[in-house]
């Protein structure tokens, strides 16, 4: 009996909880209990403030720089179309994260780089919790994840700060709340690539999703 004695240890192990809440928009979002933490599956797709003030969409380069250079909150979706907004959620820039109305709905938050660490620390770290954190599908050549952790992560690509597209079904930012100094925040990248997870300061008037935890 002791050869068919398997180690606990040896297994990595996640028990996931389902549940649905209601965003702003009236939108229902899966959620996921990963370790202590839950998270949302999707990102964020809202384009209010928790206390109902609308939030800027930008559809042109002009738009997304020129709130930029005012350091106002401004979404897009990816390439401008709201069929990538349907299936990725929404481009934000920082101003909108860092904004004191509230982008995460009523009961969650943005989490700081603090918390992606802790995320990235119970998936094996940074080496290998990007394989486990990665959809079974949209990311090209074979880049594709297990998703063994629930997370979802969809490769949407970002906004540069002049408003230009890049790295659709290649890559993925997303958001936290940490603040470096006055042009940069920190953020969390996935790529077709690797099954890391990069930790990096990124330019504010950047846009990349947005995934809310819970308080």
């Amino acid at each position: 009996m002791k050869n068919q004695q398997i180690s606990l240890a040896s297994i990595f192990t996640i028990i996931i909880f389902f549940t649905l809440i209601c965003m702003p928009d009236g939108v229902l979002a899966q959620t996921i209990k990963i370790g202590k933490q839950t998270w949302e599956t999707k990102n964020l797709n809202v384009s209010k403030f928790r206390n109902g003030d609308p939030i800027m969409e930008a559809n042109t380069e002009e738009e997304w720089e020129n709130a930029n250079k005012a350091e106002k909150p401004a979404w897009c979706y990816y390439l401008n179309s709201t069929r990538n907004g349907a299936f990725f959620g929404k481009l934000y820039n920082w101003f909108a994260v860092h904004d004191s109305r509230g982008l995460a709905p009523a009961g969650w938050h943005i989490p700081s780089d603090k918390e992606w660490v802790r995320l990235t620390n119970f998936l094996g770290g940074e080496k290998v919790a990007g394989g486990k954190m990665k959809s079974t599908e949209s990311w090209v050549e074979n880049g594709n994840g297990t998703n063994e952790s629930g997370f979802t992560g969809l490769a949407g690509g970002l906004c540069y700060e002049h408003g230009t597209f890049d790295g659709g079904s290649s890559f993925t930012y997303w958001w936290s709340s940490t603040e470096i100094d006055k042009s940069q925040a920190m953020s969390l990248r996935l790529g077709y690539d690797s099954d890391e997870i990069n930790h990096s300061e990124r330019e504010k008037r950047n846009g990349y999703y947005v995934r809310c935890l819970k308080n």
